[in-house]
């Protein structure tokens, strides 16, 4: 693929020889961890989708191209700190045009996997609705205007999962637990929100994304994997923490963009950096669990 998306050779050719291909986002690594946790996060999650045989596409702006697929230095040029500007779907035409170095979200990434044919995309957390303030997450509004199945662990725990849940049905996103009749919440394990549909193994996901793609629909299916067991942090520690960082966001000015990844850096210093570890471990087990989803797609899909 030409012109303003650009997919690495790696990239092209997996998916010219339909080869499982797991999108990844890349404001996880310039906004959202802290190094050098960051740079241990894009290793791990790499690694956990090749040793299924899976290609990562990780996904970002630079010099005038949405890039699908990106060598290992210039994801070191992403994951220093304020070298990439944080960049959702609708960015995308002001930071092509510039000519800058962008992270996106999941927003921007959704966008672009689907136009370069990638049918599963991993992340952490997705945006939701905040407490309060209402603010939405530019990810639900994307994730109802382009097909993928995206493998998260809920929507982070700083905004509000009843409001979020409620949203994304208005919105016409499915939700599915996988192996969970709960809605998984970040780095706090589990909301109380049941979940009206459930896979528990790669395959059933796949046989999903299938559908999806068979049905022409075009919203997103978001696959839940809780965070792994023993490291999900109380619940009500992480929303004790969650409003005395939303004060102290309030107190500073922190706004706009700046709001998510001030809020997850104020809860892992008042978590004592359990959060951070529970982050680290969901990243690398999405990771993991969106290329065997890939795999059996691919395999679906050839036979």
């Amino acid at each position: 693929m030409t012109g303003p998306i650009r997919l690495s050779e790696e990239v092209a050719d997996a998916l010219a020889a339909r080869r499982p291909v797991v999108a990844l986002e890349t404001s996880v690594l310039a906004q959202g961890l802290p190094v050098p946790r960051n740079h241990e996060a894009a290793g791990a999650m790499a690694g956990a989708i090749r040793a299924t045989g899976a290609v990562p596409a990780w996904i970002a702006v630079d010099a005038g191209q949405v890039r699908v697929g990106i060598p290992d230095a210039d994801l070191a040029r992403l994951a220093e700190p304020g070298r990439a500007a944080k960049v959702a779907r609708r960015d995308l035409p002001v930071v092509v045009a510039s000519g800058g170095l962008g992270a996106t979200t999941v927003s921007a990434a959704v966008w672009a996997a689907h136009r370069a044919g990638i049918d599963v995309l991993a992340t952490g957390g997705i945006g939701g609705v905040h407490r309060g303030s209402g603010d939405v997450s530019a990810d639900l509004l994307e994730l109802a205007a382009t097909p993928a199945l995206v493998v998260c662990s809920g929507p982070k725990s700083i905004v509000d999962p009843e409001a979020t849940m409620e949203r994304l049905e208005e919105l016409g996103v499915s939700v599915v637990g996988y192996r969970t009749d709960l809605l998984p919440f970040f780095v706090a394990g589990h909301a109380d929100v049941a979940l009206e549909h459930r896979v528990d193994t790669p395959a059933e996901a796949a046989a999903v994304a299938l559908a999806l793609r068979r049905l022409d629909v075009t919203s997103s299916v978001a696959l839940c994997n809780p965070v792994p067991d023993g490291l999900a942090v109380d619940r009500d520690v992480v929303a004790d923490a969650v409003r005395a960082c939303e004060v102290e966001a309030t107190s500073r000015g922190v706004r706009g963009k700046d709001v998510t990844p001030f809020l997850l850096s104020c809860l892992a210093e008042r978590t004592g950096g359990r959060s951070l570890r529970a982050n680290l471990a969901l990243l690398e087990s999405n990771a993991g669990l969106a290329a065997e989803v890939a795999s059996a797609l691919a395999n679906a899909t050839r036979s």
